[in-house]
């Protein structure tokens, strides 16, 4: 590819030459911060009879140079295949220069820091730990041929001032962006903005639409201050173009079929090293076929969960990245500068795990997400029918819980929602009850069931919201049933307490879900981790996760926890009181119910499947085995014989 002047974008070698001491490492590393191309330091490629002769102050012959150039060539002809890189080396003479510039391959830059022999001594002899001896210095400068081809910079310039007049001789690398962002909906603005509050030079792409979707980078970007450094697309291959070796790319649309179209789009533009990052909610099987796929090609892919919602984009999400760890190390500081830190300073993004880990986290915290949403849905319709409590003292009497263990983002906006009109009414009363999803809760249902994990209070949040989709049936119903409310005094701290216990519940749910596919798929996520990454930045944030952050890190089975063992002990009869009162007044309440039975089965030693494992082998003959040998021998019954 050539960009306007006809330079190769993609190939090109700059070599930072010079005498010892003229700072040639110091700008390559500064210029390869600036551009994004990978720096090397020539000195690396030294035969080690080489690196004697000069710690012994022995000048190199032409001979002693041949093989070490050599070295070089090679390393650059193989790195800049498909990438520009920066390479530090003395390259004195033209033979020298000829020799490292034979590559057909890739374009060949030449930058000579110069300057006065009393500034080159006096920087050598300050220099500690260097092989190259002060006293070669002479020998050096006796040999070196300023190149006609080269761009020449004084080295009495400030690094920085040097690196920019390389920049402007170069112009094409102006054009380098740091990192790069595509599909522009609210997720993906916001998202663009906290990267650029963060100081990064991004380039945004939307697709052309016509009449519908034009120009949405360049309006976008016009729009807010802090993307004026940002450069705007609806051309894929000039975005590409755009962005610094190895490029980082984040794709911001929505799951499934249109992420594989985008990415083959992409890969015919890619080159080896390059990363892609999904941080939309996609399916984590989808995620590892792309990552097999991609890897195939050299191109590094991450699944990254994000959760925060549209104003956690803008001010700091929680990011759950997994899928290349060689990857990862090239985006880490990118997605860790503009991820959420909670009150303890801890950032909000780590690395998962291999494969889909990331995308499948992010999957069970939206089916967290969903009871907790559940959770305070079926508890603000207990306390307003069987309490008769407006919306206001149910807000009263709420906030005093966001001082307590009970305390949670959402809870927070649930106290705001509850207070707002609309012409005089509360608007919540207003909006039609039916809840949607986008299929991140059913995916959390269907993957429990594939491994066999019982997961009922987050599987009854996603069926109540099915069931609030037959909104029309149900008015219908309501007509010819109508329902009989038992309102009764309610006392807040046992409703609250039976809340509680629920959310217990549900998040253990969740984290042994995750722990078993976990380990069934070699991922090794580290559940204590994992819930300090969901501590701020995230829907599900809240001082219960906090607290299991330290609970996970003793023990990955919560509700065997002996804080969390006395806490249900002492909040089961506070449950069970709700559960009646609720079904005296056939009030459904969901998640509440599949909580209490959840706990009630895991606290039978023995259960009723004896029976149903007695009639699975009356009809099927599917064999069963004894209690007093549960690990041993099958048996089976000729249940009809006497």
């Amino acid at each position: 590819m050539l960009d306007c002047l006809g330079y190769n974008l993609l190939n090109k070698i700059i070599y930072i030459m010079g005498v010892s001491g003229c700072g040639k490492t110091t700008v390559g590393t500064l210029l390869s911060g600036k551009t994004g191309y990978p720096f090397f330091d020539g000195d690396q490629f030294h035969p080690s009879d080489n690196i004697e002769k000069m710690a012994s102050g022995i000048p190199l012959s032409d001979d002693d140079r041949l093989p070490w150039l050599k070295n070089i060539r090679e390393f650059a002809e193989k790195k800049a295949y498909g990438n520009s890189i920066i390479i530090a080396c003395s390259a004195l003479k033209q033979t020298y220069r000829d020799i490292l510039s034979n590559i057909p391959s890739a374009k060949c830059h030449f930058i000579l820091l110069h300057g006065t022999e009393a500034l080159l001594r006096e920087r050598l002899q300050k220099r500690v730990g260097h092989f190259m001896q002060a006293n070669l210095l002479t020998s050096q400068l006796n040999i070196l041929e300023i190149p006609t081809d080269a761009m020449l910079i004084d080295i009495a310039l400030a690094p920085s001032k040097i690196v920019a007049q390389i920049i402007d001789k170069l112009p094409i690398t102006l054009s380098m962006q740091e990192f790069g962002l595509i599909g522009l909906g609210v997720m993906g603005k916001n998202l663009s903005r906290n990267f650029a509050n963060k100081g990064f030079h991004l380039s945004l792409y939307n697709r052309y639409v016509k009449n519908k979707e034009e120009k949405v980078a360049e309006k976008f970007i016009a729009e807010y201050p802090e993307l004026k450094s940002a450069k705007g697309f609806e051309d894929l291959s000039e975005f590409v173009e755009s962005l610094s070796l190895p490029r980082k790319i984040m794709l911001m649309v929505n799951a499934g079929e249109a992420t594989d179209d985008l990415i083959n789009q992409l890969i015919p533009l890619l080159d080896k090293g390059d990363v892609l990052i999904d941080g939309g909610n996609a399916y984590y099987n989808d995620t590892d076929r792309r990552l097999a796929h991609l890897n195939n090609l050299g191109i590094h892919f991450i699944g990254t969960g994000v959760s925060g919602g549209e104003e956690g984009a803008l001010k700091g999400p929680s990011i759950m990245p997994g899928g290349s760890v060689q990857g990862y190390l090239l985006v880490q500081p990118f997605l860790e500068k503009i991820a959420a830190t909670n009150s303890k300073g801890v950032n909000c993004c780590k690395y998962i795990g291999e494969g889909g880990a990331g995308h499948f986290v992010k999957m069970v915290h939206n089916g967290i997400e969903y009871a907790e949403m559940q959770l305070l849905a079926e508890l603000l319709q207990y306390l307003k029918l069987n309490g008769g409590f407006t919306y206001d003292l149910i807000a009263l009497l709420l906030k005093p819980f966001l001082h307590t263990d009970k305390s949670s983002y959402l809870l927070e906006i649930t106290i705001q929602i509850l207070q707002k009109k609309s012409k005089g009414q509360y608007l919540v009363d207003q909006i039609l009850d039916n809840a949607g999803n986008k299929g991140t809760g059913s995916w959390t249902s269907i993957e429990a069931s594939k491994f066999g994990i019982p997961i009922p209070t987050l599987t009854a949040a996603l069926y109540a919201r099915f069931m609030s989709s037959m909104w029309e049936e149900r008015k219908r119903v309501a007509d010819k049933m109508p329902t009989n409310i038992h309102k009764q005094p309610i006392d807040i701290n046992t409703v609250m307490e039976a809340y509680q216990l629920c959310r217990i519940i549900n998040h253990h749910q969740g984290f042994h879900l995750i722990s078993t596919v976990s380990k069934q798929n070699g991922w090794n996520i580290n559940l204590s981790e994992l819930a300090e990454v969901w501590t701020a930045g995230c829907i599900i944030r809240s001082k219960l996760m906090e607290d299991l952050k330290e609970f996970m890190a003793q023990s990955n089975n919560l509700l065997l926890h002996p804080l969390i063992i006395q806490q249900c002990n002492s909040s089961i009869d506070s449950l069970k009181e709700l559960l009646s009162e609720a079904l005296i007044s056939e009030l459904p309440m969901d998640c509440f119910s599949a909580s209490a039975q959840y706990l009630f089965s895991l606290k039978q030693s023995e259960s009723g499947a004896s029976l149903i494992q007695a009639q699975r082998d009356f009809f099927g003959a599917h064999t069963y085995q004894l209690k007093n040998d549960p690990h041993g021998p099958f048996y089976h019954t000729n249940w009809h014989e006497a």
